[in-house]
Order: C-alpha cells, then sequence, then structure tokens
C-alpha cells in the first residue's frame, strides 16, 4: 500500500504534457480543480473525463500506473460514498433499520466519489509530467509579482518543492521500517482497525529520526554549496513560452467553452 502512492514522484517521459511549461500546467492544474465542482450532471462529468482521458493519453503515463495512486486513498472513496447514500434525504429506495438508502443518496454518493477519482488524477498529473526543478522554477516565476509585497517567491517555491519531493522518499523509508521490524515479530496486518492504527504508533519514532536527519543533512549539503536563497539568483534554462503552450491553451479553452455550454442548456 506504502508503495501505491504516486503523490510527490515523477514519472519520466518525452510526452507532449512533460514538454509544456510548468507555470501553464500550475495554471491549468488549478482551473481544472475548480472546474470539477461546477459540475453535477452525467453530461458535464463525461466531459471532465473526456479532457482527463486525453490529458493522460498524450502523458504516455500507463494506466495501470494512474490506478495504482488511487488505491491508498479508495477508503476514503467508499467513505464518501457511504455517507452520502445513507445521510442524503429523498425518495427510499431500501431501509433497513435506521438507515435508509435514497435514491437522491446514490446520485449524489456517485458524483462525489467521481469528483474525488478526477481530483486525485488530475492533481496527480502535475507532478507526475513536472520535474521538481521545473516545478520550483514555475511556483516561483508565478509567485515573483508578490515580491514587490515582500512575499519571499523563491524560498517558498523551494519548500513546497522539497515538500513534494520528500514524499515518496519518506514513504519508502516507512516501507523498510515496517519490513524491519515485521522481521522482527511487528504485526501490522491483523486484528481490528484500533489494533493496526496502536501497530503502527513505533513507526512514528525512527521515522522521525530519520526525516531531521535528512532534512539537516539536505540543509548541510545547500549551505556547502553556497546556497543564499533567491538572492540575484539566477535560471541556466529561462522559462519561455512556446507554440505547444499556446496550443494547450486553446485546448483548455476549448474544454472551459464545453462546461459553460454545458451549463447554460
Amino acid at each position: 500500500m506504502i508503495r501505491d502512492i504516486t503523490i510527490g514522484q515523477y514519472y519520466p517521459s518525452e510526452s507532449i504534457i512533460h514538454k509544456l511549461d510548468p507555470r501553464f500546467k500550475i495554471i491549468a492544474g488549478f482551473i481544472y480543480m475548480i472546474s470539477i465542482f461546477l459540475v453535477d450532471q452525467i453530461p458535464g462529468y463525461s466531459i471532465v473525463l473526456a479532457f482527463i482521458g486525453l490529458t493522460i493519453g498524450l502523458s504516455k503515463i500507463p494506466l495501470k500506473y494512474i490506478i495504482k495512486g488511487l488505491k491508498p486513498i479508495m477508503m476514503i472513496i467508499i467513505f464518501a460514498f457511504i455517507i452520502n447514500v445513507f445521510f442524503t434525504p429523498g425518495k427510499i429506495l431500501l431501509e433497513f433499520w435506521v438507515l435508509k438508502i435514497t435514491e437522491e443518496g446514490l446520485y449524489r454518493g456517485f458524483f462525489m466519489a467521481s469528483r474525488l477519482v478526477f481530483l486525485i488524477v488530475g492533481t496527480s498529473l502535475l507532478t507526475l509530467t513536472t520535474s521538481p526543478i521545473k516545478l520550483t522554477d514555475g511556483i516561483e516565476r508565478l509567485l515573483t509579482p508578490f515580491k514587490k509585497i515582500g512575499l519571499p517567491a523563491h524560498e517558498l517555491a523551494m519548500m513546497m518543492t522539497i515538500s513534494l519531493r520528500f514524499i515518496p522518499t519518506l514513504l519508502d523509508e516507512t516501507d523498510k521500517i515496517m519490513k524491519a521490524q515485521m522481521a522482527r515479530g511487528a504485526d501490522f496486518e491483523s486484528g481490528s482497525i484500533v489494533r493496526r492504527a496502536k501497530s503502527l504508533i513505533p513507526l512514528l519514532v525512527p521515522l522521525f529520526i530519520s526525516a531531521f536527519q535528512r532534512a539537516d543533512d539536505l540543509a548541510m549539503a545547500m549551505e556547502a554549496r553556497c546556497y543564499r536563497g533567491g538572492d540575484n539568483r539566477t535560471a541556466m534554462k529561462v522559462l519561455k513560452y512556446s507554440k505547444r503552450d499556446i496550443y494547450a491553451s486553446l485546448f483548455l479553452i476549448v474544454y472551459l467553452v464545453g462546461l459553460v455550454l454545458y451549463k447554460m442548456m
């Protein structure tokens, strides 16, 4: 389960999506997340499905890899579906004790689960198709106008990117600690949910020690290379918009126009 988490990981490829400007992908990601909450009918979700499906195809990332990233949050998706099914008032289809399954609940639960799936898949594509260095440059460039009000754009961008980059590292470290403790007789899979949750507590101490050690090593490495933040810092490769970014913008506009027409109709 630990290895199934794909958030923060980068999938190298030579696809069109990988070559897009990171600034455009960050902005497009925010627009996509907002658009998901604007639809609540099957035709609208069909447009979202077509958009995200075409994006996955152009990114050349295997669909199995995308689906694997949904496994860790499957319980959250199921929980959201069940909550909406049993606690949404409406036409009763099935009743058992105090639990009532309504037609409106099934309808709302389905769309809530679909919304979570689209949200996770769309946001995962951002990190899967953008390297940490490009992601840092993109965030920094987008935050540059806010430097006039004293916002440390470079430091914030670096902090956010390092946080994303260390998610897979910490997950891999957690997996190693779990296997080491299981070899010594620890049990993380049997028993009730409460017992399994308690069995994870011994993982926290070595995991926190490892995380602080990695943070200290990273800080020393940055200081050894005379890192001094964003003061007078230049870039070897300056970000520039290209024709493919213009075409991608047109594709995004077509997607938004389709949603607007759907809402109007």
